[in-house]
């Protein structure tokens, strides 16, 4: 099986003529599946349903996807801060749909102006039309296939961003494996907890499976863990593993940031200059984590108010935002641990 995951802005109707609603909460998904010649391949639509009110759900969805869709009604500051976000998180592959309200006109030059400026010339124009968008987006899948298998191989890393109780089966924990794979059994360490667990059974998409990989969204459900051991914003990962009969020695795959030197890049549409003092959130792996800028004397240097994780291979690019800026979003960044 085979899963694209895909960050859309735009409409309700517009994400229901491509796949079909499956949650309806401040993050809205829809799936669709086909047959392929290697199993199923899914494609599932990650929309945030408040934004602009609430930028963190599109922080989240930027996250867990691997290409874009915007669906363009006007051009406007939200419009704006849209595209940063996506050039931000690196989504390099996208679509885009104009759609003006009946009676109005946009200008499409203006669109792929936009789209240019924000490092996003590389995106495609579609019409409306459902099918149309689902054939485009399993061409994206098609074109991006090694690095979606290649994610699979990676070291585990599952945000958590639900967690509850089930009579008869105990604590499961909901989140996108970002990278790699689990299995039933498989042991586990929660971070930043530092807690245990094992895992019980395992579901996607409705289905008990033996191993989830980069790209599902599993259900877990876990043996040995303590529920305080969970928060909204928790990692789940493999622990580390050191063997000295055997020469073993593998570490974990996340780094603990509790104060970073940013190498910061720019969004073109913001002009504000940060400065000592100034509190930024980081958006990584769903986390978010709000830090203070401690120096610019030889670079930006952040302490974050609680730690932020950062995986050590093929660390993904972290969105540096400022909540009381316009835009909200800073740019892309890499963080190297200072302590």
């Amino acid at each position: 099986m085979t899963v694209l995951n895909i960050a859309m802005i735009g409409s309700d109707d517009l994400a229901k003529s491509v796949a079909k609603a499956t949650d309806q909460r401040d993050v809205h998904t829809y799936v669709h599946k086909e047959s392929g010649a290697d199993g199923p391949r899914i494609l599932s639509i990650i929309r945030p349903a408040k934004m602009p009110e609430r930028i963190r759900p599109f922080f989240n969805s930027l996250c867990a996807a691997r290409v874009g869709l915007i669906e363009i009604s006007g051009i406007d500051a939200a419009f704006g801060e849209v595209l940063v976000g996506f050039a931000s998180a690196g989504l390099s592959k996208g679509l885009f749909v104009i759609n003006p309200p009946e009676g109005e006109w946009i200008d499409e030059d203006q669109v792929k102006g936009f789209l240019n400026q924000a490092g996003l010339s590389t995106w495609r124009q579609c019409g409306t039309d459902g099918i149309e968008l689902r054939t485009a987006l399993y061409d994206l899948m098609d074109e991006i296939s090694s690095d979606l298998e290649s994610a699979k191989k990676e070291p585990l890393v599952v945000p958590i961003d639900q967690y509850f109780n089930v009579k008869g089966i105990g604590l499961v924990a909901i989140g996108y494996v970002q990278s790699g794979s689990v299995s039933v059994h498989d042991e586990l360490h929660l971070l930043p907890a530092e807690g245990p667990g094992t895992v019980k059974s395992l579901q996607v998409m409705d289905d008990d499976v033996s191993e989830a990989v980069a790209g599902d969204r599993v259900g877990i459900a876990l043996r040995n863990t303590k529920e305080e051991h969970l928060t909204g914003g928790s990692l789940v990962i493999h622990p580390a593993i050191e063997d000295k009969n055997k020469g073993v020695s593998i570490p974990l795959c996340l780094e603990k940031h509790e104060k970073s030197s940013v190498e910061l890049t720019v969004s073109p549409f913001q002009k504000r200059i940060l400065a000592v003092g100034d509190v930024v959130h980081a958006s990584v792996d769903l986390q978010f984590v709000v830090g203070r800028v401690e120096s610019l004397d030889s670079g930006l240097e952040v302490a974050w108010e609680s730690p932020l994780f950062i995986r050590k291979e093929n660390p993904p690019t972290v969105i540096i935002a400022q909540l009381d800026s316009k835009p909200r979003i800073m740019g892309s960044a890499k963080l190297s641990r200072l302590s």
